[in-house]
């Protein structure tokens, strides 16, 4: 486009670099070479149905070609059969919130993703690094030279304050903060229709709008983003946008249940750095609180995906707590477990995010931990937190067409497991086997992230 022949020779050498990905991408080849029938199984599909037993699911390349009643394929002819008597099949688990490379660190990387591929999450949608190294581990995985998940990203926009943030420095190397194309100052002067195309040219999914913006700047960046065809994924607060101007500007999904409860107090916080909690006192202290009902109901009328996290807030709280240097945060554990039943009961469409990284001793990805929280803290039947974690999580990436739910004509992505994680939640560590792009990863294969790839070994 004619407009980007004045940006900066750096600018427009590391959109190039990052957009090479994307050709790439479009010339991977197909991941088997054979067709393959996964049969007798009962299929958990991902949309919410019943599980269905006594299932065949015929793959070729990357595709599933067809599933019906076992041994009623005929397609299948001369496939490699594996017999599945006795599993339970479900979609492969999508984690909605990670960060990959803040700051970027190859090694650490590869070893979150392989602990995530091998405990079945085959795609995740990274919530703004450094995109230059984010864009490289996608390609890797994507052309199968790293056993990782499928990775969505999102390039960042937020108000100018917000770029004192260390975290920015770490990931925008060789820029001033907020000029980077994958992390932009935006203000009332930014030429949005320039910004949003130097986002596009790193390959990014979406925008996320951080933080630090009034709502008039984050209704018009979601309205230039979503002309270009790039979704927009919000902190549900942005500070001092008010949670329901973030829902009313039209964004696509919204990051953390906790920040929704600043649409109860009068006066919202003036910048993210403000980490004054939510003032819970304000909200109903049993039951359905009604500001919070406004947001669902619009959110639920917009179709906005919630985000929410919750893990996070119950998993830390008690360490936060116990460590007097520790910032609170934002909620309550508990309150956190309300507010996210409040969604559950509007009928909102919640995936699977988690926003934190587990140590190198725990063999099993993030994710687990909040179907566990919609499961067991929330109450979500675990029918609907399998959706939640497949078809939720896929819509949530812009990726339902391709992946999210066990249907022909989608990609080969799913889980083999060896009990029924219908009866129990906790059966979602029972896994024999993940499949991805028709590529088999036996969980027997799997190599345990070491504390120093972690970075944790101090």
């Amino acid at each position: 486009m004619t407009f980007l022949g004045s940006c900066p020779p750096a600018l427009l050498a590391a959109i190039h670099s990052l957009g090479v990905a994307a050709s790439l991408m479009a010339a991977a080849p197909s991941a088997a070479a054979q067709q393959i029938l996964y049969a007798n199984a009962t299929v958990i599909d991902g949309t919410g149905t019943p599980a269905r037993a006594n299932q065949d699911i015929l793959i070729d390349g990357e595709r599933i070609v067809a599933i019906g009643a076992h041994n009623g394929l005929s397609q299948a002819g001369t496939a490699r059969r594996v017999d599945l008597s006795g599993r339970f099949v479900i979609p492969g688990l999508i984690d909605s919130h990670v960060h990959l490379a803040t700051p970027p660190n190859r090694a650490r990387a590869e070893a979150i993703l392989r602990r995530q591929l091998y405990g079945g999450v085959t795609a995740v949608r990274d919530m703004a690094d450094d995109l230059r190294a984010v864009g490289e581990l996608s390609r890797a995985s994507l052309v199968g030279e790293m056993p990782a998940p499928d990775i969505f990203y999102a390039a960042l926009m937020a108000g100018p304050s917000f770029f004192e943030d260390t975290r920015v420095l770490a990931v925008s190397r060789g820029f001033t903060p907020g000029t980077a194309p994958w992390m932009q100052a935006i203000d009332e002067r930014t030429d949005l229709r320039t910004a949003v195309t130097l986002a596009r040219g790193t390959s990014a999914s979406a925008i996320k709008i951080y933080a630090n913006l009034p709502a008039e700047r984050v209704k018009a960046i979601t309205a230039e983003a979503h002309r270009q065809k790039l979704m927009i994924w919000a902190h549900s607060a942005v500070f001092p946008a008010r949670p329901a101007e973030v829902i009313a500007a039209g964004v696509d999904s919204v990051s953390h249940v906790c920040y929704l409860g600043y649409e109860a107090q009068p006066e919202m916080l003036a910048a993210y750095q403000d980490r004054t909690p939510v003032d819970e006192a304000r909200l109903a202290p049993t039951g359905d609180d009604p500001v919070v009902a406004r947001l669902f109901d619009a959110m639920r009328k917009r179709g906005t995906i919630l985000d929410a996290t919750g893990s996070l807030f119950v998993k830390f709280e008690a360490a936060r707590k116990a460590d007097p240097k520790a910032k609170p945060l934002r909620c309550s554990g508990a309150r956190t477990i309300q507010m996210t039943q409040q969604a559950w009961r509007a009928g909102l469409p919640i995936s699977t995010g988690t926003d934190f990284v587990n140590p190198a001793g725990d063999a099993w990805p993030e994710v687990h931990a909040e179907l566990r929280y919609l499961a067991k803290d929330v109450g979500m039947p675990p029918l609907a937190v399998i959706h939640s974690a497949t078809l939720v999580g896929a819509r949530a990436a812009g990726q339902d067409k391709e992946m999210g739910s066990i249907e022909p004509g989608k990609l080969a992505n799913f889980v083999i497991l060896s009990a029924d994680p219908l009866a129990d939640i906790d059966n979602i560590e029972k896994i024999e086997m993940t499949v991805k792009r028709g590529r088999e990863y036996r969980r027997a294969d799997y190599v345990a992230p070491t504390a120093k790839e972690l970075g944790n070994d101090d």
